[in-house]
């Protein structure tokens, strides 16, 4: 970890001790139109600090806003970049600084780059982005999403204040929240996992269990805001030392074919993914489920039978999505059936080859992908 963290109500403070002259914000125009934006500019303006706020940023963020916020960096030299912002935000200001830092290393010399301090501001509670290296941006041309991967991208600074997150709507709130236990699960059955990756995949695992049906009734929750927020980044701290699997990389390639919330897709593939792995979809679950037995126990899920403790699992989940109201199948989201299962052989494609899948506890081939993606519809 090189990030700081800084959790808490008054996390801002840290902005009254920036030590950059000029600061670049990347946001969304929701975030400016809320407010959010501006409890950062009046820190800046207090301190005398000039900023210019670059508010083009959109939901899966595309390579075409990416280039923008390139120009827009390299026009201003910021001392510092704050980005404002869920997941879309974080993601496109962190891929705005990997082609910045790029870009450099071909004009001048290596030892003579300064970074620009980059400070995240998640006001969501689901990507944890704010604390890892990985951005996912979307090339609409090919109708596929693209994952980096660069120490550059981590952010130095993550300030963690949930007063960000108690506008967010229901629907974001599931969706993101369910992002949250996707990130965690995944990150606790990796075989790339460690003791230590493990330890914050299981506490965000179980906090991101107990909080999120919380705060997706009552917005206002302070106190259950704060775990969620917390239990985001324990995630992302998780995923980004020990990888993710499938389930992200098929929302990798269901989202950016039909342009839907990755925290949804995610949602709506977990059970047909874990019931996949764990080997319930072909009776291997004493050969592959093990670590899904494991996950389970977390949540108070134990008895002799592996099986049994893994259909229970699954049928949590399931439970989970209904109560956020979240869709089962994808059919129920207006997707139409010709137009999704023309698209399935080049998705399962695009998820075979996503960096994701390296990380999956179990090996996959391109026909499985097939079968999942078929199940969810």
């Amino acid at each position: 970890m090189s990030t700081e963290i800084i959790s808490g109500h008054d996390g801002l403070d840290y902005l009254k001790s920036l030590k950059a002259d000029s600061v670049c914000v990347v946001t969304d125009k929701v975030m400016v139109e809320l407010g959010a934006v501006k409890r950062i500019t009046d820190v800046l303006e207090s301190r005398e600090i000039d900023y210019h706020i670059f508010d083009s940023v959109e939901a899966n963020p595309s390579l075409e806003t990416v280039y923008e916020g390139l120009h827009h960096i390299i026009e201003n030299k910021p001392g510092a970049l704050i980005a404002v912002g869920g997941g879309s935000v974080i993601d496109a200001a962190k891929a705005i600084m990997y082609f910045c830092i790029k870009t450099k290393e071909i004009l001048i010399e290596t030892s003579k780059i300064v970074k620009p301090e980059f400070v995240a501001i998640p006001t969501t509670s689901g990507t944890g982005s704010e604390v890892t290296s990985y951005s996912v941006i979307t090339d609409h041309a090919h109708q596929r999403k693209v994952p980096l991967s660069d120490k550059v991208m981590l952010p130095d600074v993550a300030i963690l204040d949930p007063t960000f997150t108690m506008s967010v709507p229901k629907s974001v709130t599931a969706d993101t929240g369910m992002d949250v236990i996707t990130h965690a699960l995944e990150a606790f059955v990796s075989p790339e996992g460690s003791s230590l990756s493990t330890m914050y995949a299981q506490n965000a695992l179980t906090m991101a269990f107990s909080s999120l049906l919380k705060v997706y009734y009552n917005g206002q929750n302070r106190v259950e805001r704060a775990r969620m927020h917390e239990a985001s980044c324990m995630a992302g701290v998780s995923f980004t030392n020990a990888g993710l699997g499938i389930n992200h990389s098929l929302a990798h390639a269901v989202g950016a074919h039909f342009h839907m919330s990755h925290g949804r897709a995610n949602a709506i593939l977990l059970p047909k993914v874990v019931a996949f792995n764990a080997g319930l979809t072909d009776h291997t679950a004493e050969v592959h489920g093990g670590v899904y037995q494991k996950a389970a126990a977390l949540l108070g899920i134990e008895s002799d039978n592996m099986t049994s403790d893994i259909e229970t699992f699954v049928a949590l989940i399931e439970r989970y999505n209904e109560k956020l109201d979240i869709p089962q199948a994808l059919r129920n989201m207006g997707i139409e059936r010709e137009a999704y299962f023309k698209a399935v052989p080049q998705m399962a494609q695009d998820a075979l080859h996503d960096m994701c899948t390296k990380t999956n506890p179990r090996p996959v081939s391109k026909s499985d992908l097939e079968g999942i993606l078929y199940s969810i519809y």
